[in-house]
């Protein structure tokens, strides 16, 4: 399985938008967390109010890779967001599940959120066994760790979040790519 970072985003794409994000400490990963859900929400408002030229007001969901070593502060960006979104259950990481689902009331519907860990993933036929392409056609957001095990499989993501210590080795940098106009939207508003 391929395990290079820059693997992740097969074929290459484009970077729209790239902002870098100093989190100090645990706090500014989880405001960080609580930042995205907001952008998250907003998004799908605007969504709503607007539709597009034809009046479809669809959300179509958003594929984000996060990437980093063990202990780089994945899971817990993903726990703030969750959070920020109003999940007041147990966030569990999915190691060994590779997918944990969430299903979140919003005045608008229901918002359906899967949170993958790849990390143990190692047959790319378990892919289709197990259906996870339907996650992603689904249009619900989707929280990949680890994105780079599952090679070509994910195509390009809306986002990419590299999360990696500082310099000092204190705190984390967060260097966040948008790769389609959905995610340079939600990384504008973060």
């Amino acid at each position: 399985m391929p395990d290079n970072p820059d693997l992740a985003i097969l074929p290459p794409a484009n970077v729209l938008l790239e902002r870098t994000f100093a989190l100090a400490d645990e706090a500014a990963t989880l405001a960080f967390g609580e930042r995205l859900a907001g952008a998250i929400e907003s998004v799908c408002e605007a969504r709503l109010d607007a539709g597009d030229a034809n009046g479809d007001k669809a959300f179509y969901g958003l594929q984000i890779q996060l990437v980093g070593d063990l202990g780089a502060g994945k899971t817990t960006l993903v726990r703030a967001t969750l959070r920020g979104l109003g999940h007041t259950g147990r966030v569990r990481s999915p190691t060994y599940t590779l997918v944990e689902p969430y299903v979140l009331a919003r005045p608008a519907g229901k918002l359906a959120l899967y949170h993958f860990d790849l990390y143990r993933f190692t047959d790319l036929a378990e892919w289709a066994d197990a259906g996870f392409r339907e996650y992603f056609d689904s249009g619900a957001i989707c929280l990949v760790e680890w994105p780079q095990r599952a090679g070509r499989l994910l195509g390009v993501p809306d986002l990419v979040f590299s999360l990696d210590l500082d310099s000092e080795g204190d705190g984390r940098v967060l260097v966040a790519r948008a790769y389609s106009e959905s995610g340079k939207a939600f990384l504008e508003r973060c």
